[in-house]
């Protein structure tokens, strides 16, 4: 079998109401999605996340490098990309654009082989996984208790175990956002915060200070993703376990945060951080670290696919009669490409992600579903 063609197709989709994070307002989503095409007849599908214009320069790069390779062969095409990278490519959008590359060639194996992915690379260690509500954005230019109050109060209904709430707006307007969204689920939902690395060291303690009676489960990228002298003086400052890693990249820059010791949490993405080959590395790599990983999933239902297929390869920390699952960010705010791909099977119920077990992703996509929002 040998790769014939890769067709990029970049994506965007408006919001029909703007939302904010600690860096900015979104008035739009965006997607860069692949498709890899072979002599057999079988295509897989891929997905690289980052700014849609340099993954898609990335992949426009690569594309000479992988036609007629073999996709079996994901170990070589990896090294042989990254290698050839390697001076200006270790870390940002090559990467992504080759996470995407292989993410396509493990569907195409499983596809020919009749097999999920996760089935693949070693069996599922589990059937399913809990799924956190990712949402609690900043809708509205003053702070909005009611809104923030039924949003989060939604997803506890809809039978979330644990919710995200964005921070990283000022330590005073970030205290009343948790206090509102503790009080909304009440004490037996879990609640994660995420600066999305908008505060220095400093802040971020006394941030965590003022909070750390809410019983926040993890602070995500308290600092920016390079400061990680940072990450270290709040891990030892204050009680909140700390994650990290959406912004970093194959086992070479997970390999910092582990001996480090900065995180309690590793959040790779696997469309960013190098796809199912390096992403199954980086997982255990943090079991070996006794760290737990929760991976980072923000995109379309390739992401959330891929993203399934990675939990259920994650191993337990230890073995226990209570054990502590990793889980999967479900992404609950509007996202246009996510709909045009999203299939019922990946939807979470009451809470609960099923692994697909179906053959490669375990999904379909329909391209002319994306033709409206090609860019």
């Amino acid at each position: 079998m040998k790769i014939t063609e890769l067709r990029i197709f970049r994506l965007e989709a408006p919001l029909s109401k703007p939302f904010a994070y600690s860096r900015g307002w979104i008035d739009k989503r965006q997607s860069v999605l692949i498709q890899i095409e072979t002599d057999a007849g079988v295509s897989g599908w891929g997905e690289a996340f980052g700014p849609g214009k340099m993954s898609a320069g990335a992949l426009d790069l690569i594309r000479p490098m992988i036609i007629g390779a073999d996709p079996f062969e994901t170990e070589k095409i990896w090294h042989d990309v990254y290698g050839f990278y390697r001076d200006h490519g270790q870390k940002g959008p090559l990467v992504d654009a080759l996470s995407a590359v292989d993410i396509a060639c493990w569907d195409i194996k499983g596809k020919a082989l009749k097999q999920p992915i996760c089935r693949l690379m070693g069996g599922p260690l589990r059937a399913e996984v809990p799924a956190y509500a990712s949402g609690l954005f900043r809708t509205q230019s003053d702070f909005n208790e009611t809104v923030l109050a039924e949003e989060a109060a939604g997803y506890a209904e809809q039978g979330y175990s644990a919710v995200k709430l964005k921070v990283g707006f000022g330590i005073k307007y970030d205290l009343r956002a948790v206090r509102t969204v503790r009080n909304a689920v009440g004490p037996s939902v879990k609640v994660m915060i995420d600066a999305n690395g908008a505060y220095d060291a400093v802040n971020a303690l006394q941030l965590a200070r003022c909070i750390e009676e809410f019983d926040i489960t993890w602070f995500e990228e308290p600092v920016p993703p390079e400061d990680t002298d940072g990450y270290r003086r709040l891990r030892e400052a204050q009680s909140i376990p700390l994650a990290g890693g959406e912004a970093e990249f194959t086992r070479f820059g997970f390999r910092e945060l582990l001996t480090k010791k900065i995180v309690d949490y590793i959040q790779p993405d696997i469309c960013a951080a190098g796809g199912f080959s390096e992403c199954k590395i980086i997982a255990s790599m943090a079991h070996a670290f006794g760290v737990r990983t929760s991976p980072h999933t923000w995109g379309s239902a390739i992401s959330i696919a891929a993203s399934l297929h990675l939990l259920a390869l994650i191993p337990d920390i230890a073995n226990s009669i209570h054990l502590i699952p990793p889980m999967l960010e479900f992404d609950c705010t509007e996202h246009g490409v996510r709909t045009a791909t999203m299939h019922d099977s990946l939807q979470p119920r009451r809470g609960v992600a099923r692994i697909p077990e179906a053959p490669g992703l375990g999904i379909e996509i329909d391209a002319d579903k994306l033709r409206p929002l090609i860019i």
